[in-house]
């Protein structure tokens, strides 16, 4: 009787980290898939909110993908840091230029209380970007990459809205990113810190997107 081979199972941190991204990343909050938001009469607004609120957030460098790229030692992770890491230089290039075409923020009741809750999430993640706990910072650059693939296109919107061309993204595939968290987690401890790191700054971006979604609703937008 021939016996059939076995399928290799899927790595189990790459697995979760995938199904955080769809489950919980930025692809499936209500307020930055609704149609109304970025495709009705106040769109240019909350694009502009968008833009300059996620440039407070990731445009500063050194970001979470440059902290971790010195928190990461593992040889199989190199190519990828890399990648990632020159990546993400021309995404924070391109949010500077969205911004500054953009104009001013709208007027919105309580900024000054805004941008100190997005300050306090910027000094959160390069906290967890810069954590000695091996893997943490990995997953939260990780899962910052597979986010992008969700916030990307927001930002190809408002580019296009203000009249800016952008480059490619290059960042690292989704399936580069999960094949090398697979390739190089090593031990149940990693795989909890790497997955401890991504639920973070999933967490951190879905707080921005209540922060905006707030926003708007405060402006009698939404």
């Amino acid at each position: 009787m021939s016996i059939a081979p076995q399928q290799p199972q899927p790595n189990a941190v790459a697995q979760t980290l995938e199904s955080l991204a769809l489950a919980d990343g930025s692809a499936s909050h209500p307020y930055l898939t609704d149609a109304e938001v970025f495709g009705g009469r106040h769109v240019a607004r909350n694009l502009a909110d968008a833009a300059h609120h996620l440039c407070l957030l990731h445009g500063r460098q050194p970001g979470v993908i440059d902290h971790a790229s010195n928190r990461t030692v593992e040889s199989g992770a190199r190519a990828w840091m890399l990648q990632a890491t020159d990546g993400f230089a021309t995404e924070r290039g391109v949010l500077t230029r969205v911004v500054v075409a953009a104009g001013p923020l709208p007027s919105t009741p309580g900024q000054a209380e805004t941008e100190g809750a997005v300050l306090a999430q910027h000094h959160a993640l390069d906290m967890l970007a810069q954590s000695d706990r091996r893997g943490c910072a990995l997953g939260a650059a990780t899962a910052l990459v597979l986010d992008w693939q969700a916030v990307r296109p927001l930002v190809e919107k408002a580019a296009k809205r203000f009249g800016i061309e952008l480059p490619a993204c290059t960042l690292p595939s989704s399936a580069e990113t999960l094949a090398m968290l697979a390739d190089i987690t090593d031990s149940p401890a990693m795989e909890r810190a790497a997955i401890f790191g991504a639920q973070q700054l999933i967490g951190q971006h879905r707080g921005l997107w209540d922060l905006l979604e707030a926003r708007t609703i405060a402006r009698g937008e939404w």
